[in-house]
């Protein structure tokens, strides 16, 4: 049976479609709950942080399980039992050090699953790696189908709905993967193969500290974004609106990712999704009056997000051996959403009043530019070697 026949499409699609349909429940909305139980900002930031403190750790910890001992499978359906009773315990909970304990139990296990699917995906893809993005994209749709409906379901119910949408989306998550196939054994790798020395290596470096900058470039965005154009006279449906098509120009370029690997290299596309970032990030804080510039803004999501994080995964499954690929999608994984994400939050929230929109998101574009020249600089030596392998087309 080939590759092709024997991959498991419609299982994948629709684990991504239910794991980024419990961002678009929980991280909308969840506050809102908080808010309702009299929690107080502080508090809620806290237990909000938790989801990014963990993919800090989580990934690397999974990670480095499943390249020492195996049991690929076993931890993505252990992360789902565990995230789904973590979550379950907030319909009891209502104290701060019991809510914070059971954030972290969830985060600490919904997060490490991701790294795990990704690389399972790239195993049964095999030299399909194109086929990376028509799979990915339901989980765009997955968020864009979750924060529409919880959103109209919450203008029906109190704030505990926010509850029982999550628990039902966490349940479906943990049945599908109880369904995923494992991939055909590849392979073995060279048993004295370290991580040390493949992050040695300076495309790979370059590439990790890159994908960190990027994310750093889009914490202020996912914190601020919807109070900047609050602030500056959009109303609840627009911003909705610029947010779901920031999501659609996503999809559309998971969409076209088979061709565009057939077409550019690795380091091509890396390099106009960091450049993208700059205008982007620059327009968002200086533009912002404008709607034409907003719209303009949310569609290049598709390239700083999109087109960035389809072949950012690609070219750290090709430079890792398998042996180290479980740990080389989670140091991606937590690089990236999580230190980056969390140190762009950060850096966002100290220096919003003090400086302005404006220079925070031109402070996100610096960071677009930082990744920019780390791509351009050592990226290249790639060219040839470390994105043509085995899940990609000859051409790409």
């Amino acid at each position: 049976m080939t590759a092709h026949k024997a991959f498991p499409y419609a299982r994948l699609a629709a684990y991504y479609f239910f794991y980024f349909a419990f961002i678009g429940a929980f991280s909308p909305y969840f506050g809102l709950y908080l808010q309702a139980i009299e929690f107080s900002a502080l508090d809620i930031g806290l237990l909000m942080s938790q989801m990014q403190l963990m993919r800090v750790f989580g990934p690397n910890v999974w990670g480095w399980v499943v390249d020492r001992f195996g049991y690929r499978l076993r931890i993505i359906r252990l992360a789902g039992l565990i995230g789904l009773l973590g979550f379950v315990s907030f319909f009891w909970l209502d104290r701060l050090p019991g809510m914070l304990l059971a954030m972290a139990v969830l985060a600490f296990f919904w997060s490490g699953a991701l790294p795990l699917v990704e690389m399972l995906t790239f195993d049964h893809l095999r030299e399909e790696g194109g086929r990376y993005g028509p799979v990915r994209v339901w989980g765009s749709v997955g968020f864009i189908v979750a924060v529409l409906a919880t959103g109209l379901l919450l203008d029906f119910m109190p704030p505990v709905g926010v509850l029982w949408a999550c628990t039902l989306i966490l349940a479906g998550l943990l049945l599908l993967a109880l369904s995923l196939p494992e991939a055909p054994p590849h392979p073995a790798g060279s048993p004295a193969a370290s991580i040390v020395a493949v992050l040695r290596r300076p495309p790979v470096l370059a590439l990790m500290l890159a994908c960190t900058a990027m994310s750093t470039a889009h914490g202020g965005f996912y914190v601020f974004f919807s109070i900047h154009l609050s602030d500056h006279g959009y109303g609840k449906a627009m911003i909705g609106l610029l947010w779901s098509l920031g999501v659609l120009a996503e999809i559309g370029v998971f969409l076209l990712m088979p061709r565009l690997l057939r077409r550019f290299s690795l380091r091509a596309i890396l390099l106009v999704s960091f450049a993208a970032a700059v205008p982007r990030f620059l327009l968002m804080g200086w533009a912002v009056d404008s709607l034409l510039t907003m719209l303009l803004v949310q569609s290049l999501h598709g390239l700083t997000f999109g087109a960035y994080h389809a072949a950012a995964i690609a070219a750290v499954n090709q430079y890792f051996p398998q042996q180290l690929r479980g740990r080389g999608q989670a140091l991606y994984s937590s690089l990236s959403f999580g230190a980056g994400g969390l140190l762009g939050a950060l850096l966002s929230g100290l220096f919003w009043e003090p400086w302005g929109a404006g220079w925070v998101f031109a402070l996100a574009a610096v960071f677009g530019l930082l990744g920019f020249c780390l791509i351009w600089r050592w990226f290249a030596e790639a060219g040839a070697t470390g994105v043509r392998g085995e899940n990609l087309p000859e051409n790409a």
